[in-house]
């Protein structure tokens, strides 16, 4: 519940796609105040300065229309684009005002979302010595994969199923499944897990494939292997160098070769132990030297697990609150309101290639990728075009606009 009489006194704030179930809060963001609520009914209050919309749950049956001059809209998306390919074009991106993005575009960047810090890439907690490694050979992979959402936009299983044709990979997990963890590891829950990561740090390689290729989507697949001093071999934001913390920190896949060419490399690394050691010559250094990771880290406005920070939604809402405070002082001193909005590059993916190497088993999700990132693009357009019109429509009218060329 709202406090008494506070919703005369502060800018009402609602999460129309909530990413929080809280009725109501009243958030300090410096100085300023707002209130954060998920009931929608506020949709019709004179303070209500601003809607939120968590990108997944974006839907177009509910939504905060017609938009008053007053209302600003807000998109935090972190997850990957096959969770909503819609935002992911220009006529449904530039609507709204404020965005927080895994694109470093965005006005609130989420690119290092799954990074604790500096410390925990230089940490050498879990990193074993090469020749301990070298002797667990005897019975492990050179390599290993533990990933279980399979057939994703970046058709990575496909890849790795012909890579494995050519060199020794030990997987995990329920893609491509060929060797079995313990028991108390086997659910999802367990990804963090002292045991899983003890696992994991015995090989030399871990294949780092992100479930779509788009610049700055970087997930804990590149920050985990970083993490526990193993090689990634990496495949996922074209633009990774950007972040990697050193030149020489992880194995690049170039999609446009082929698997066994790749697969030739990591066996070469494999025998030869003054090679692979250039890989974590920065691990055992302890030395960053990508200025670019080490200014995201130490500016962004927001922390990963450390209780006594913002997290990077309350760094969300507090931008979104704060411009709205600054439109309030604004309007005080007869200034006209200040105009932020998202630009395409703000949140933008290609459209998902598929690699045509032959195929043994795969599942129907694999060709249905392409389709519905090119549907989406029509949403995108049939969606914009009514929002511009500011006027209520039911899902019939949308998918008539939707088809309608």
């Amino acid at each position: 519940m709202i406090p008494h009489g506070s919703e005369l006194q502060y800018p009402v704030i609602v999460w129309w796609s909530p990413l929080t179930g809280e009725l109501g809060r009243l958030a300090e963001c410096g100085h300023n105040r707002c209130f954060f609520t998920v009931n929608k009914s506020y949709y019709s209050h004179p303070q209500t300065k601003a809607f939120l919309f968590y990108g997944t749950d974006f839907s177009i049956e509910s939504l905060p229309i017609p938009r008053h001059e007053q209302h600003q809209w807000a998109l935090f998306h972190e997850e990957s684009p096959k969770n909503n390919y819609k935002l992911f074009h220009e006529p449904l991106i530039t609507l709204f005002n404020h965005t927080a993005t895994f694109s470093r575009h965005s006005h609130l960047p989420l690119t290092t979302q799954h990074l604790e810090g500096l410390s925990a890439l230089t940490a050498q907690t879990h990193l074993l010595p090469l020749s301990y490694k070298n002797q667990l050979r005897k019975t492990l992979a050179p390599v290993v994969y533990v990933q279980s959402d399979c057939d994703p936009p970046s058709d990575r299983d496909v890849y790795i199923q012909e890579l494995m044709q050519h060199i020794q990979v030990d997987s995990y997990g329920q893609c491509l499944h060929n060797k079995d963890l313990p028991s108390h590891l086997r659910d999802s829950t367990a990804m963090d897990d002292h045991d899983f990561y003890q696992i994991l740090a015995q090989y030399k390689f871990i294949l780092a494939f992100e479930n779509a290729v788009c610049d700055d989507y970087i997930t804990e697949k590149l920050w985990r292997p970083l993490k526990l001093g193993v090689v990634p071999v990496y495949y996922g934001a074209p633009n990774v160098h950007m972040w990697l913390p050193d030149n020489r920190s992880a194995v690049v896949v170039n999609p446009n070769e082929p698997p066994k060419k790749l697969a030739q490399y990591l066996k070469r690394l494999d025998k030869n132990d003054w090679e692979y050691l250039k890989y974590l010559e920065w691990k055992h250094k302890r030395e960053i030297s990508n200025l670019n990771l080490v200014t995201e880290l130490k500016e962004r406005p927001w922390r990963v697990q450390d209780i006594g920070q913002d997290n990077f939604i309350d760094a969300f809402e507090c931008m979104v609150c704060n411009r709205v405070w600054e439109n309030i002082h604004r309007h005080e001193k007869k200034l006209p309101s200040k105009v932020w909005q998202a630009e395409e590059s703000h949140l933008t993916c290609p459209p998902p290639k598929l690699f045509d190497f032959a195929v043994s088993t795969s599942s129907s999700l694999r060709q249905i990728w392409r389709a519905s990132y090119e549907q989406s693009k029509r949403e995108a357009r049939a969606l914009g075009l009514m929002l511009h019109r500011n006027r209520n429509f039911t899902v019939t009218q949308f998918w008539r606009e939707v088809f309608t060329d």
